[in-house]
């Protein structure tokens, strides 16, 4: 026997009270995961999309996924609600700019706050008081010099500027949590206040209570800082017992436009 009833019970306002969007490059391992550990809880539901995105990650080729953010920004609950969309690229934030991102994800995901991982370590570093920073990448050298004029124009002192010279996220992904440390390490200076760790590909968000404990300093990440962006946005406070500095510090974050 097969039966049909009209259901007329009250429905939930969300299946979730707090919903945040990533847009996540084709070819990642990496920011779906952190934001998964990071960022989604009970209350708070992480919608991932992907954008067309081909390696090597160059600034030609960071640059051509402009032109596909809107249509995987609408890809992303049409016509609901988003406490916030989160672009997953470090490097292509920097390279297309935040204006340019801004206005691509605005015209597909009309009135939600975007946040990019680069914008999020200024806001992040910002709260954490340091205004002399050491930056790793592991990209090339043209698609890191890039990084370098950035934080410089947000006001900031960067002593060194590390870059692995790797050019396939996909092998950024596979660096080993143990050599993260270890170049991290390194790169920080004597007068260095904060490190930031750029790339939504590395996996280094894990290795942040490692890195703090050994060089003493905060340290920021691409996918911690736009995790932590994302947490303040649904209005999730500072968590005083995180491992990670950033995530126990209150503040709310002041995206660069």
């Amino acid at each position: 026997m097969i039966e049909e009833r009209q259901h007329q019970s009250t429905l939930d306002d969300r299946p979730a009270g707090k919903r945040i969007g990533l847009i996540a490059l084709a070819t990642d391992h990496t920011v779906e995961a952190d934001f998964r550990r990071l960022v989604a809880r009970d209350d708070i539901a992480v919608h991932v999309t992907r954008v067309s995105y081909a390696n090597p990650t160059t600034p030609e080729n960071l640059l051509a996924m402009q032109p596909h953010l809107t249509a995987a920004a609408s890809l992303i609950l049409p016509d609901e609600a988003l406490d916030a969309i989160v672009y997953g690229c470090t490097s292509a934030s920097v390279i297309i700019g935040e204006p340019e991102i801004a206005k691509a994800i605005e015209a597909g995901k009309p009135g939600v706050p975007v946040v990019t991982p680069a914008g999020a370590a200024v806001a992040a570093l910002r709260v954490l008081q340091a205004n002399r920073i050491a930056i790793l990448t592991p990209y090339v050298r043209r698609t890191a010099e890039p990084m370098h004029a950035f934080f410089t124009a947000q006001g900031f002192q960067v002593d060194r500027l590390a870059c692995l010279g790797m050019e396939d996220d996909r092998d950024m992904a596979r660096l080993p949590h143990a050599e993260i440390v270890r170049l991290a390490i390194e790169t920080v200076q004597p007068e260095t206040q904060a490190l930031f760790i750029a790339c939504t590909a590395l996996r280094a968000a894990e290795c942040v209570p490692e890195i703090e404990k050994r060089t003493g300093l905060p340290v920021v990440t691409s996918n911690l800082a736009a995790a932590w962006a994302s947490l303040r946005l649904c209005g999730v406070a500072a968590d005083p017992h995180s491992t990670a500095r950033l995530l126990a510090l209150a503040g709310i974050p002041d995206l660069p436009a």
